[in-house]
């Protein structure tokens, strides 16, 4: 047990904390800018990392539908978990916004690919991209409602999904496969260098955003720090165990269950704190939790990689 934790540590957390202490430094020292190289990650790298991906992928039509029940089942769980735990502290309405931002979603993307990639392999890569496919469409909607029911309307909320050329790039890419019609081998390989970028840049962005969250130096309040609390509890401890129970009701096998069940227990996604700020779902322990709940994942994650595996 101890030596596979190590080796995990080693073969998968080493290399990705190279781009994330190379982020961490440049913002202490170059108060570095991430929102350029953001916006090229977003609408560059990241459709060409879902277009490769799903270009090449092994999967099946087994691997898709679970994983479509496995993410509304999940979401809907860790939705009502966080209702419940709300009632029971009386949260006020911005923190139970914001827990419910903590509890649903992952940083499945910016972290969970590279993560998966290293861990898992090729295999793993194509597993997960039908999963994150789905939580980039679930953010932009559900996310939305979670953060502002009162200002939520489904027309902005399907209009943000469609501002996204990650969905494109994988229609595209469905299409071409369904088709069977390839790219010309220079276009591909030029694609492919560009999925391959992605995994330092955004974990370099990832270190950078972790420096110094939004929100660090406001003062504590009772309703923030129960809800950071729960937020912290929520996402390490009942997350991991909801999300392995679901699998296990779903059946499913293979190199998808420890795939899904990594994801699943990801720390709190980033963009959650960009909801947060914007409907003023208590944006001061939003942040405080992606920092946390990430920092606690370089410990956590590599414990239950060895057990999934």
């Amino acid at each position: 047990m101890f030596t596979s934790f190590f080796i995990t540590l080693y073969h998968v957390f080493l290399p990705i904390s190279l781009p994330v202490i190379g982020g961490i430094l440049l913002k202490h020292f170059k108060d570095w800018d991430t929102r350029p190289l953001s916006a090229f990650s977003l609408y560059i790298l990241s459709p060409a990392l879902i277009f490769h991906t799903l270009l090449h992928a092994e999967i099946t039509w087994t691997d898709v539908t679970s994983t479509f029940w496995f993410s509304i089942l999940n979401l809907i769980a860790l939705w009502a978990l966080a209702e419940i735990i709300s009632r029971i502290f009386g949260l006020g309405a911005p923190e139970k916004a914001g827990l419910t931002l903590v509890s649903t979603f992952t940083n499945c993307v910016n972290y969970g690919l590279p993560l998966v990639l290293l861990a898992f392999g090729q295999l793993g890569l194509d597993k997960a991209s039908v999963y994150v496919i789905g939580q980039m469409i679930i953010v932009n909607t559900v996310g939305i409602f979670f953060a502002a029911r009162s200002e939520f309307t489904v027309k902005n909320a399907m209009l943000s999904v469609f501002r996204m050329p990650t969905i494109y790039a994988a229609v595209i890419a469905v299409i071409m496969r369904s088709s069977g019609i390839s790219l010309p081998d220079a276009l591909d390989g030029g694609v492919s260098m560009m999925a391959t970028g992605y995994s330092p840049i955004v974990l370099a962005i990832l270190g950078a955003q972790m420096l110094r969250p939004k929100g660090d130096t406001a003062p504590w309040q009772s309703n923030v720090r129960k809800a950071f609390w729960a937020g912290l509890v929520v996402r390490l401890v009942a997350a991991p165990i909801l999300a392995w129970l679901i699998l296990k009701a779903l059946q499913v096998e293979g190199t998808l269950f420890p795939v899904l069940l990594i994801l699943a227990s990801m720390p709190t996604a980033v963009n959650a704190v960009i909801l947060a700020e914007q409907f003023g779902a208590s944006p001061q322990f939003v942040s405080r939790c992606i920092l946390w709940t990430t920092a606690v994942s370089m410990v956590f994650l590599p414990i239950m990689i060895v057990m999934s595996s």
